[in-house]
C-alpha cells in the first residue's frame, strides 16, 4: 500500500497548529509504514522528518481542485490530507480527509492570514452546509479529533462517509510528576484573538484576581494589544507576541493554570499539552472542553467573570491545586501521536480495501 501524506500545509520556519498537527503525525505514521510527503515548497523539509517527498502545487492555489492530476502520477493507494479541501475528483486513489471543526459556519470571521479573495471564498463556503456537504461526500472517509465534532457531522449530515474519531496527540514526559503547588500565580493563555475566542472574560476578570498576572503567548497586533491592555488593571498583562515552544513550556510549567474562555472549538490542543505537564486548565463550559478536559479540568460560565473568578479561586486550595496537577498528567496520556498513527493506518487501510472492493 502506497501512501502519500498531504504535508503541503506545514508552515515555514515556525509551526502552527494543522502544521505541527501533520509533522508530528507524519512522523509517527513512518514508523508504522512506509510514507511519502507530499510538499509544495522544499522550505517546509526543514520543519517535517526526512522522508521521502514528491511535489505539488500550494494548497491554496485556484488549481486546488484539481490536484489529483497532480497526485495521480505518482501512483498512491491512498492519500491523507490533514484538511477537507483537497480536491476529490478525478483522482485515482483513495482519500482520507480531516475536519478538525465547524467553528466558521457559526463564527464567521475568517483568519487574517488569507489574502481578500480567500476570504470571500471562505465567508461564502460557509454560508451553506451543503459546499461542505458536496466536498465531503465525494472522499472516501474522514478523520474528526472528536466525538462532538462527530456529533455534530452527523447531526447536519455533513456527509455519508464512514467519520472515525483520532485524537490528536500532545508529546508524553515518562519522568513528569505532580506538583504540591504553582509556582507563580500567573494564568497562562496559548490562543488566537479572534472574538469567539472571548479573551476579553478572562482580561476583565483581572480586576477581581489582586497578585494574578495573564500571560498571552500568540501573535497580536498593536491594536488588539491596546484594546486588551485598556481593559485590564495595569501591569497585570504580559504579551509574549509568539512566544517559542520553550517560553511556552516554560511559562505553562510555573503557571497556576491554562485558561481559555472560548466560545466553541474543535478539540484545543493547548488543553492538553498543559495537562500533560502536570499544569491544571480552566475552560469554558461548552460540550467540547467537557470532553477534552475531562473530570481533571475546571469549567466556569462562558459569560460570567465571578464565575471565572470562583475558578481560579478553587486553585488557591493547595490539596486541590496538587490533586488537579496529578489527575491532569494520567488524563492527558490519552493524547499521544503513536496511538493517533496506528489509529490513521486503520483508516487508511480500511479505505483502500473498500475502494477496492467498489464500495
Amino acid at each position: 500500500m502506497k501512501i502519500i501524506f498531504d504535508c503541503r500545509y506545514t508552515r515555514i520556519g515556525r509551526h502552527d497548529g494543522i502544521s505541527r498537527y501533520g509533522s508530528r503525525l507524519v512522523e509517527e505514521l513512518s514508523k508504522l509504514h512506509p510514507v511519502t510527503m507530499l510538499i509544495s515548497d522544499q522550505r517546509q523539509l526543514d520543519m517535517l522528518p526526512e522522508l521521502p517527498w514528491v511535489m505539488g502545487s500550494d494548497p491554496t492555489a485556484a488549481r486546488e481542485p484539481w490536484i489529483s492530476r497532480q497526485v495521480n502520477k505518482y501512483a498512491p493507494d491512498v492519500v491523507f490530507t490533514p484538511m477537507q479541501t483537497m480536491g476529490p475528483g478525478g483522482r485515482d486513489y483513495a482519500l482520507v480527509t480531516t475536519v478538525h471543526d465547524l467553528i466558521y459556519y457559526t463564527h464567521r470571521t475568517p483568519p487574517r492570514d488569507l489574502n481578500p479573495a480567500l476570504r470571500l471564498l471562505w465567508r461564502g463556503y460557509h454560508l451553506w452546509w451543503g459546499f461542505q456537504r458536496n466536498l465531503l461526500n465525494r472522499a472516501d472517509a474522514h478523520l474528526v479529533d472528536s466525538e462532538t465534532t462527530r456529533n455534530l457531522m452527523a447531526e447536519h449530515r455533513l456527509t455519508r462517509n464512514q467519520m472515525h474519531v483520532v485524537l490528536l496527540g500532545t508529546e508524553q514526559h515518562d519522568d513528569r510528576r505532580a506538583r504540591a503547588t504553582p509556582a507563580t500565580k500567573n494564568l497562562v493563555y496559548m490562543g488566537s484573538f479572534m472574538p469567539y475566542k472571548n479573551v476579553d472574560l478572562i482580561v476583565r476578570s483581572l480586576a477581581d484576581l489582586p497578585g494574578y498576572r495573564l500571560q498571552l503567548m500568540s501573535r497580536i497586533s498593536e491594536e488588539e494589544k491596546a484594546r486588551l491592555t485598556a481593559l485590564a488593571p495595569a501591569r497585570t498583562l504580559e504579551f509574549f507576541n509568539g512566544a517559542s515552544d520553550e517560553d511556552y513550556e516554560s511559562a505553562v510549567l510555573g503557571a497556576t493554570a491554562l485558561v481559555s474562555a472560548s466560545r466553541d472549538e474543535g478539540f484545543g490542543l493547548p488543553v492538553v499539552e498543559a495537562q500533560a505537564l502536570g499544569t491544571p486548565v480552566l475552560l469554558s463550559d461548552t460540550p467540547i472542553f467537557r470532553e477534552i478536559g475531562g473530570a481533571p479540568a475546571g469549567f466556569f460560565d462562558l459569560s460570567s467573570t465571578a464565575s471565572f473568578v470562583a475558578a481560579v479561586r478553587e486553585l488557591e486550595d493547595d490539596a486541590e491545586w496538587a490533586r488537579r496537577s496529578a489527575a491532569s498528567i494520567e488524563w492527558a496520556r490519552r493524547y499521544n501521536w503513536p496511538d493517533a498513527a496506528k489509529a490513521l493506518l486503520a483508516v487508511l487501510t480500511d479505505a483502500v480495501r473498500q475502494r477496492a472492493s467498489g464500495r
